[in-house]
């Protein structure tokens, strides 16, 4: 043990280039509340260096490693890894998984940072493993709210969403007021990116109310600024002025310089949104110096682009187009989604004003395909059962104070009738009303518990038919739709010749008939959603309605030189609605143009079996993966993939196909093997062979 302090002071050696880094910018910057732990840490390391202080653990010098690199974070990210690899390094010789779990969470911190997501979760995820052996439950909420919120840096709000839900309920478990106000916040931030303002406005309030508990200023300050940011989306400039006002005095006040510089950002956007475009220029000018002490590139996304917007609409071209392209490169460098949808958006605008329409379309295509995923089905679907489940609490809870004070308006007769003895008779048959009426409300309560539940099955079943009809509208049809148009308008401007239009028009035709099929399906699935779509069977010569689909896609196949070979022998009759089976032959037919290369081949065929006839399908395509075979059967399934020729489908055809054949009494199964084609078969009953009449 007497040999532990000549250990710390060896490994000083490996803290060298750390240490001269922190004393020089030290020397030069001044960065708030960070800058007088860093210099505490400093002083401690240096006692130890001069034989001042000794350690005679080695937890204790590990400890201080790791918060010298949380203090690190945003002052010198390099020294951060440094310094938190070192940490993670003794922690394993020591076996102190809590100092290992904490170093892990620090270089999360850094990858995060830098815009690696894959590795930042990685890190996070092995830090939580750490955290969970230990119960560690302060540790596990920290950690799980970084993790969290790495997943809204990627988009996946549901994700995100679930990880906040999850830590919040272990914070409130363990009255960690300080992660609850943090935790609710950024759910309260979640739905502000989604524009949900009423909800987010909801989670706010929460935050302030815990926010009074903690008695924090600075804390309070914090949530004033993410506040009035949420209510200048909200165009309510008053509140966002008084709010953002009321931050930047305790910042200014403690000398929190990084959230200052956000403060002077939201302000800058409040001033942009009121069109006030000088003012809003001043205060991003003011946040960007203060920025320049700071190694924190995702906080500096929204200052360029903000005032890319202003200069754009004060008509400075080229300093607009600057700074919308230095925002949209940091954000592609490290991976924000909102700072690329945000800066193509910007870009998109100036390009157009530029009249470089190609450019523009480019940033178009990129903000369009950005600003799908982040409204994805799973992220709108979690957070609208999250209000739900809030909608039910709050009735909930309304019920039970009501309950309350029916409760307690009987107490004060029951104890007003017990004061008065010689009226017992009285005081009985106050307490069985009372008796009577909590039994009543209890019943009432339950029976509106379950209607509730009810409403709320109810509503998630119709959001999910909702939003798959939206989404394939959104997605499919309205791409191609918006395309033409776009088209057509340029061209009627004369933004766009003759030779430029005719260039155009394959792609378009090909968009047209592929919006054409797509109604077709949206129209059938939709009529058997609303149960509109009647069957009615009859006897069909099945050569004949083959061949008549093979007719109508014979121009798609010829596009991709493919071969389609109607091998069903001429004398089989079935019995199915004829409408119906077009649709099951059509969408099957597609489907195999679509998954085979140029020059295949594809045959339909079919066999007589006892009671049915059996039809198949067979392409020499790219085939189906064994995984994928069992998504694509599946109950109310509509995954899809692109083609060949990256044709895009909406993944109802399937679905489509497989409530068809269940009207006609078949069934639909698939064999396929990867690069060697696969072949879909159906079964439908046996029609009856029409005779021939004598002459």
């Amino acid at each position: 043990m007497l040999n532990q302090p000549t250990y710390y002071l060896n490994n000083w050696q490996n803290l060298k280039l750390i240490a001269f880094t922190l004393i020089l910018y030290l020397f030069c910057h001044s960065i708030s509340a960070q800058e007088k732990l860093v210099e505490e840490i400093k002083i401690e390391i240096n006692e130890i260096k001069k034989g001042e202080k000794a350690y005679n653990e080695k937890n204790s010098y590990i400890a201080l490693l790791n918060d010298l690199g949380s203090a690190l974070r945003f002052v010198n990210s390099d020294s951060l890894l440094i310094v938190s690899k070192e940490a993670h390094l003794l922690s394993k010789e020591t076996d102190n998984k809590e100092e290992e779990s904490r170093a892990l969470m620090n270089i999360g911190d850094y990858y995060s940072d830098k815009g690696g997501h894959k590795e930042a979760v990685d890190f996070y995820n092995q830090a939580l493993v750490l955290a969970k052996t230990l119960n560690n439950t302060e540790l596990i909420i920290s950690i799980g709210n970084n993790l969290a919120s790495e997943h809204m840096y990627t988009g996946n709000y549901a994700l995100a969403l679930k990880g906040y839900l999850e830590n919040l309920e272990l914070a409130e478990k363990e009255g960690d007021q300080t992660m609850e106000s943090i935790l609710n916040e950024n759910i309260a931030n979640l739905y502000a990116s989604q524009k949900d303002f009423e909800h987010a406005i909801y989670f706010f309030e929460k935050v302030k109310n815990i926010n009074k508990k903690i008695g924090d200023n600075i804390t309070s300050a914090q949530t004033l600024s993410n506040l009035a940011y949420t209510y200048s989306e909200m165009r309510n400039f008053k509140d966002a002025h008084i709010s953002i006002d009321k931050s930047i005095d305790i910042f200014k006040k403690n000398k929190i310089w990084e959230w200052l510089a956000h403060a002077y950002m939201v302000k800058g956007r409040i001033y942009l949104l009121q069109k006030k475009y000088s003012l809003a220029l001043y205060w991003y000018g003011e946040s960007d110096l203060l920025h320049k002490d700071f190694q924190d590139e995702r906080g500096v996304i929204d200052i360029y682009n903000g005032m890319a917007e202003a200069h754009f609409a004060l008509k400075n071209d080229s300093l607009a187009l600057d700074l919308a392209l230095k925002s949209y490169d940091i954000s592609k460098k490290i991976k924000s989604m909102e700072g690329i949808m945000d800066g193509s958006r910007t870009l998109y605008k100036i390009y157009k004003n530029n009249n470089d329409y190609v450019t523009a379309l480019k940033y178009h295509e990129i903000y369009k395909t950005i600003s799908d995923s982040l409204s994805r089905d799973e992220n709108r679907n979690s957070l609208n059962i999250l209000k739900t489940e809030i909608a039910y609490k709050n009735q909930k809870e309304e019920l039970i104070e009501e309950n309350k004070k029916a409760l307690a308006k009987q107490k004060f007769y029951i104890y007003l009738s017990l004061a008065a003895i010689l009226i017992l008779a009285i005081v009985a048959i106050i307490i069985f009303w009372a008796e009577k009426t909590q039994k009543r409300l209890i019943q009432e309560l339950k029976k509106q518990k379950d209607n509730l539940e009810q409403r709320k099955l109810d509503l998630q079943a119709s959001n999910e038919t909702k939003d798959k009809l939206f989404s394939i509208i959104a997605h499919d049809l309205r791409g191609p739709i918006g395309a033409l148009e776009n088209v057509l308008r340029m061209f009627k401007s004369g933004d766009m010749n003759i030779e430029e239009f005719n260039s155009f028009l394959p792609k378009l035709k090909t968009d047209v008939n592929n919006i054409s099929f797509t109604l077709n399906n949206l129209l059938n699935w939709g009529r058997s959603q609303m149960k509109a779509s009647i069957t009615i069977p009859s006897n069909i010569l099945l050569f004949n309605i083959v061949q008549g689909n093979i007719d109508l896609l014979n121009e798609l196949a010829n596009t991709k030189m493919i071969t389609v070979e109607n091998l069903v022998p001429d004398n089989i009759y079935i019995r199915a609605d004829k409408n119906q089976l077009n649709i099951v032959l059509r969408n099957l037919l597609s489907n195999a143009i679509k998954f085979t290369p140029n020059k295949g081949c594809i045959t339909i065929g079919a066999t007589e079996k006892n009671d049915h006839i059996e039809v198949f399908i067979k392409d020499t395509g790219q085939g189906i993966p064994p995984n994928i075979q069992e998504k694509i059967l599946q109950e109310n399934s509509n995954f899809t993939t692109y083609g060949t020729n990256n044709e895009k489908g909406t993944g109802l055809g399937l679905a489509l196909c497989k409530e068809m054949l269940a009207n006609n009494g078949g069934t639909l199964w698939i064999q396929s093997e990867v690069n060697k084609g696969s072949i879909f078969y159906f079964t439908v009953p046996n029609g009856k062979i029409q005779s021939k009449k004598s002459a």
